[in-house]
């Protein structure tokens, strides 16, 4: 007997022709609708949705501004955390931007907190 799976690997093998085909073959073989069930599916969907945007679960982490007397310690931090050369992390201290895109809320936390110790100022937002 063929398990689930290979009937799954062998659907995602298949062109959107050939899925097309099977779709239609089922409804007539076992007399549904394929329409009903995307319904069905579309509407547990939204609840999900709803949930996910509660709550983010990425962020990204902003930085808008240094204190000038603590600058170098900023620039070190700043290196630390996203790995960039001098030039590229002075620059970033200067104008400011996106430090870190798509991070965790624990992470970015604990960049934060990091970096306001150094004397920067943070905005952590969500992702969209």
């Amino acid at each position: 007997m063929v398990t689930k799976e290979e009937i799954l690997d062998a659907i995602a093998n298949m062109t959107v022709m050939e899925v097309s085909d099977l779709i239609k073959m089922m409804e007539e073989k076992f007399g549904v609708q394929a329409a009903a069930a995307a319904v069905a599916v579309a509407g547990g969907a939204a609840p999900a949705a709803a949930a996910e945007a509660e709550e983010p679960t990425e962020f990204n982490v902003i930085l808008k501004s240094v204190d000038a007397a603590k600058k170098i310690a900023c620039i070190k931090e700043v290196r630390a955390v996203t790995g960039l050369g001098l030039k590229e992390a002075k620059d970033l201290c200067e104008n400011g931007g996106t430090l870190k895109e798509n991070v965790s809320k624990e992470e970015s936390a604990q960049m934060k907190e990091k970096l306001e110790a150094a004397g920067c100022v943070i905005e952590v937002k969500a992702a969209n």
